[in-house]
């Protein structure tokens, strides 16, 4: 894969007015309890731990959150059960034109910050080696659409610069998520039209392509085939989201659809053991038990869903911070990996002030990855101050600088 990791943008997670709904296709398409279209805050719960896992992965690297909470396959399950209610309603050019115009601009503000740090370090992409000539250039517009990659350097500035050489890779190579969720945009309507006729074949097909491509038996050089592997891995969790859209996966006895997504994680298990990465258990670098593994965490988290309309209990006080992060899905997963650089040159200023002995900077040493951590979250939170409202005019809302829901009118009970 490209990258390891994130956001599943919120770009899905507006309601369609109810002028917009089409009739039901049958009596037996009808959607059980629990379908409606009121948002379901579990799912929102869901898609905010995801992003606090991705950022947290990011920060520390460790390898175990990726068998701890596979954000990834999580946040593409949301992404799918969401495009299948958008396209249960809407015809599906309107609904693919609507997913590509909330994603493109936040990508383009995000696209036009970082191409501005790498021109200004000294990047040329017609002169660079691995992206060189017209097809260098042209490969540029990946950051405008992302069907495809975008280039970067592999080293930019000099190890006395504020960042070390291989920061363009940290801070661009997440576009890898925008690109597989572009890609399954655009192939909803053929998968979710193949979901209805063959459920079963249909959900398999991913798995059965991430083996044939683990085996060699398939081998698809370059960025085609890293895209390729990405919708490999994760296609199975966005069509588990048609599933339950769909209400297939409530038909399933729990207990039958449990015992087998166990088994399933276990085999994922069993073949990381013997394939581990340079990262060990990073299931990021092992395609096959990523794709295994996910699918099995998402089916149970999926089959006890309670489709809560509030957050319950104790879960009701970080309402707030689900209702931010899921509007501002977007705009934290673009930005935290660049943001998680600038806490560098910022710690690093505290080497300079004039009561830093060598005691004081042992223990800036010690507490480096602290610092960060700290810092990160301040820099997220005006980060979404400055640039998320973007989200709101690509969604054609009035913008908000904080839309944590404040103010919003409670509603009690659980739907079902």
């Amino acid at each position: 894969m490209t990258y390891p990791t994130p956001p599943s943008p919120v770009a899905d997670r507006a309601a369609e007015s109810p002028q917009s709904a089409k009739p039901p296709r049958s009596p037996q398409s009808a959607k059980p309890v629990g379908h409606d279209r009121g948002r379901d805050r579990y799912l929102d719960l869901l898609r905010s731990l995801a992003l606090i896992r991705v950022v947290v992965y990011h920060l520390f690297g460790w390898a175990w959150l990726t068998v701890l909470f596979p954000s990834m396959g999580v946040m593409f399950a949301l992404a799918g059960a969401l495009m299948a209610r958008s396209l249960d309603r809407r015809p599906s050019w309107s609904v693919i034109r609507g997913r590509v115009r909330r994603l493109l601009p936040p990508l383009w503000a995000f696209s036009a910050t970082a191409l501005f740090l790498l021109f200004a370090g000294g990047w040329n992409p017609g002169e660079d080696p691995d992206h060189g000539g017209s097809w260098g250039l042209l490969s540029l517009t990946t950051y405008i659409v992302p069907l495809g990659a975008p280039p970067f350097p592999g080293h930019l500035g000099g190890e006395a610069g504020l960042l070390e050489g291989a920061w363009p890779a940290q801070a661009v190579g997440p576009l890898w998520y925008l690109r597989a969720y572009l890609w399954f945009v655009l192939a909803s309507p053929l998968l979710l039209w193949a979901f209805r006729r063959a459920p079963r074949a249909t959900l398999l097909a991913p798995l059965a392509l991430t083996a044939l491509i683990t085996a060699g038996i398939i081998r698809i050089p370059g960025e085609t085939g890293n895209a390729v592997t990405d919708f490999a891995v994760y296609g199975g969790c966005w069509v588990l989201g048609f599933a339950h859209q769909e209400g297939v996966l409530a038909r399933v006895p729990r207990y039958l659809a449990v015992s087998l997504a166990t088994l399933l994680m276990a085999f994922g298990l069993w073949w990381a053991s013997g394939h581990l990465g340079p990262e060990g258990w990073d299931l990021n670098d092992i395609p096959l038990a990523q794709a295994t593994w996910s699918l099995g965490f998402v089916v149970i988290l999926l089959a006890y869903s309670p489709s809560w309309r509030e957050l319950p209990g104790r879960l009701a006080k970080y309402d707030r911070l689900v209702t931010l992060t899921n509007n501002r899905a977007v705009t934290i997963y673009l930005w935290h990996n660049l943001l998680l650089l600038a806490t560098v040159p910022l710690i690093d200023r505290a080497y300079d002030l004039p009561f830093m002995d060598e005691r004081m900077t042992a223990a800036l040493d010690a507490t480096y990855m602290v610092w960060m951590a700290l810092l990160i979250w301040p820099l997220i939170a005006l980060t979404v101050l400055a640039a998320g409202w973007v989200e709101d005019l690509a969604a054609g809302r009035r913008p908000r600088w904080w839309p944590d829901g404040a103010g919003r009118v409670p509603r009690t009970g659980t739907r079902r």
